[in-house]
């Protein structure tokens, strides 16, 4: 997933650090991340997500709100209002890029920015928001016992999540005037609301709240045992799962085979986490996920690189089997392949090139009414499988630099 640093100008004209997602292969679509109230581009989510559309074609721009993260500017002078702002002045950069959006994606109070901004833009088709408000000026309560200080002295200083922030009257002013419902009602483009049952920051009545506002195209998924943040990383994956399926319901992005500049027969493999070791897989319409099991550094999220090459090897022996067994008309009612592998010692261990040698184990289960000969037949043509073929006998592999 190549990624472009890069800045635009905000609201009040301070530099926005922001970072620009783009897909290896044709550009179908782009997006937008707006993130939480005080967190930052680079929550776990936001990567995460972010990876997911890439793989599928969809460039994401995520950035940092004036303030915060990487930006420039004082957080303290923002308000909601000014990164409704700071939204629209993302897509004007996009826009310059003649990439302008058509998915808005908002986390938190980022969510509730999103739905105010959506209508204002003409290029939006759908909008996901994950854990937002009904009601923006909920998020208040996280800072509730400062609000008396910060009417009198027009700023206070708060801890939010362990860190420090300012938080100026003119935020408490503004966002204790804003109101959503006319927004969603006019919001002309597919909605998608994610939320988690057990959200303890924004229940998950703010949800149907947004829901019940809404015209259809809606869509309410629940993230079950998710938190707030979406912190655990199987809960991430799941949420950038949903949020690629649904989207491409929306956005008519075309199929592989109409994409004129995709390469054919390319099975794609993109990096997903620089953290740790899981692949997004992209082979046309299909997508698969590879990994290392936790103990190796992983997050056991997908078959490891040799289980996928025991999974070509199982697939490509049962379906030798049935194209055998059907075109002689055998009663053969199902397959199933068991599989493992290992690296053993050879037979001649003084040879060093022979010193260990890749063994996959394969155990072939027949249902049907066969005849002994045509189960031996059928273990016989087992051999025959393309993939068989290719294990047994050595491959080139050739690598250059894109």
């Amino acid at each position: 997933m190549p990624t472009e640093k890069l800045t635009f100008k905000g609201h009040a004209g301070d530099m926005l650090a922001a970072r620009l997602d783009l897909p290896n292969g044709p550009l179908l679509a782009t997006a937008m991340f707006a993130h939480c109230f005080t967190c930052s581009k680079d929550i776990t989510a936001a990567r995460r997500i972010a990876a997911r559309l890439s793989s599928m074609g969809i460039a994401v721009l995520r950035f940092d709100f004036t303030g915060l993260g990487h930006s420039e500017g004082e957080f303290e002078n923002t308000s909601f209002t000014s990164n409704v702002d700071d939204l629209i002045a993302a897509c004007e950069a996009l826009d310059a890029r003649d990439m302008p959006p058509s998915l808005f994606i908002g986390h938190s109070l980022g969510g509730a920015a999103v739905l105010k901004a959506a209508p204002l833009m003409k290029s939006i088709k759908a909008v996901v928001t994950i854990g937002a408000p009904f009601d923006p000026a909920h998020v208040t309560h996280n800072f509730a016992d400062a609000i008396p200080e910060i009417r009198d002295q027009g700023v206070a200083t708060v801890s939010l999540g362990g860190r420090p922030f300012c938080i100026g009257k003119g935020f408490v002013d503004d966002i204790s005037q804003v109101a959503l419902t006319a927004s969603i009602a006019k919001l002309g483009a597919a909605l998608l609301v994610l939320h988690a049952p057990r959200d303890a920051v924004v229940g998950v009545e703010n949800a149907s709240s947004i829901f019940m506002a809404a015209k259809h195209p809606k869509s309410f998924v629940t993230l079950d045992d998710a938190d707030h943040l979406i912190t655990n990383a199987s809960d991430a994956e799941y949420t950038a799962d949903v949020i690629a399926a649904w989207s491409k319901r929306y956005l008519d992005l075309p199929e592989p085979a109409e994409q004129a500049k995709a390469p054919e027969g390319i099975l794609r493999v993109t990096e997903a986490d620089a953290n740790g070791f899981l692949q997004d897989i992209q082979s046309g319409p299909h997508h698969l996920l590879a990994d290392e099991p936790a103990k190796f550094g992983g997050t056991n999220r997908g078959l490891t690189p040799y289980g996928f090459v025991s999974a070509g090897l199982g697939a490509c022996t049962s379906m030798t089997i049935r194209m055998y067994a059907r075109r002689k008309g055998w009663p053969l009612e199902g397959v199933s392949v068991d599989i493992s592998h290992a690296k053993e010692y050879g037979s001649d261990a003084t040879d060093p090139s022979n010193a260990k040698v890749d063994q996959f184990e394969r155990v072939i289960h027949l249902s049907g009414a066969l005849s002994d000969q045509q189960r031996e037949k059928l273990l016989e043509i087992a051999d025959k499988c393309p993939v068989h073929r290719t294990l047994e006998r050595s491959a080139i592999v050739t690598t250059q630099l894109a």
